[in-house]
């Protein structure tokens, strides 16, 4: 199986830090050989591991045991952990860049991107939403069809909606939304995980889920209609649910999949259960992508404190990933 290819995020974060870390504990927690791709001074900044720069993937399996294989890129200025600037954010997209286009030639077998700040990556033009929506355009995915998936042990947890104020989403539910993103969801959880008919479970966006129209309409004008769609297209679906009363573990134990309508319905429970391990998985590419589901963290970067456990999961689980899409590639 082809390396992971892992771009290192801001040169001032904890990216840097966390790969480095990660390749440390590479043999206890039996990690596939990866490669980082970024400026190898990020990395020597925030620890004294060894690094072995290399010019294409290929030379990864090789590297691995020596030292941490890294795919060289020039930040320009100073790197300074917990001081992000505009050289950075310029190097962070040209990492991603590269390792995204990388892993859509084949060369690597998946992606891991370490965390970008995007009011830094704004400043020098960037225009996407996220990595998530820069990484799908490069791949000729619609936004629509780059779907979200949160993943930790025990929950997986799909926001149908994700950077907005709260008071935009009612306006950007629609019925065909959900049920296309439902669809590629479902699709993706058995290229990724191998779930053969797998079992989506669909918070109400509403109190009580909104207690038949009493407490909003949202679930009886968008949700209800396109369960029924789905239902019929012959998905294991249920819902919509009170949100406040699917997350507990037993709860959880009847579905592989909550679809949430609002970006923090998802992702307050799933950082609560699963902080330090939690990933965010990108849906619908013709490749496997995944990342840490934390930020930067400029406030700890370079203090030999950021914990790899994230950056590991993210790792294994892009492994596991493609291994399943190596038996189930449509």
């Amino acid at each position: 199986m082809n390396p992971i290819a892992v771009s290192l995020g801001d040169p001032a974060g904890i990216g840097p830090e966390i790969t480095a870390k990660a390749w440390a504990q590479r043999a206890h927690h039996g990690l596939q050989p990866f490669f980082a791709v970024g400026d190898p001074r990020s990395v020597e900044a925030v620890w004294d591991g060894p690094l072995v720069r290399i010019a294409n993937p290929d030379e990864t399996a090789d590297a691995f045991e020596h030292g941490l294989p890294i795919i060289s890129l020039d930040a320009g200025g100073t790197i300074t952990p917990g001081q992000p600037n505009a050289e950075g954010a310029r190097c962070s997209l040209d990492a991603l860049e590269l390792a995204a286009g990388i892993a859509r030639s084949g060369a690597a077998g998946s992606l891991v991107t370490a965390p970008v700040s995007k009011s830094q990556l704004y400043e020098v033009g960037f225009r996407h939403p996220g990595q998530t929506e820069f990484v799908a355009e490069r791949c000729g995915v619609a936004p629509e069809n780059a779907i979200m998936l949160l993943a930790g042990p025990s929950l997986k947890v799909v926001p149908l909606t994700t950077h907005m104020p709260l008071k935009a989403v009612p306006a950007a539910i629609s019925i065909e939304m959900i049920v296309n993103k439902s669809l590629v969801t479902a699709k993706g959880l058995t290229r990724n995980f191998g779930l053969e008919a797998p079992r989506l479970a669909f918070a109400g966006f509403n109190p009580h889920a909104g207690e038949g129209g009493a407490l909003g309409t949202e679930e009886i004008e968008y949700l209800i209609p396109a369960i029924e769609i789905l239902r019929n297209k012959g998905l294991d679906v249920v819902g919509p649910l009170a949100a406040d009363t699917m997350f507990h573990a037993r709860a959880r134990a009847n579905y592989d999949v909550a679809m949430c309508l609002y970006h923090d319905q998802a992702l307050i429970p799933l950082k609560t259960l699963h902080f330090d391990e939690g990933v965010n998985m990108t849906l619908g590419l013709p490749f496997v992508r995944t990342s840490p589901d934390h930020g930067t963290a400029f406030g700890i970067a370079g203090q030999d404190i950021a914990e790899p456990g994230a950056m590991i999961a993210a790792l294994r689980m892009a492994a596991t990933a493609a291994a399943h899409r190596a038996v189930c590639p449509l």
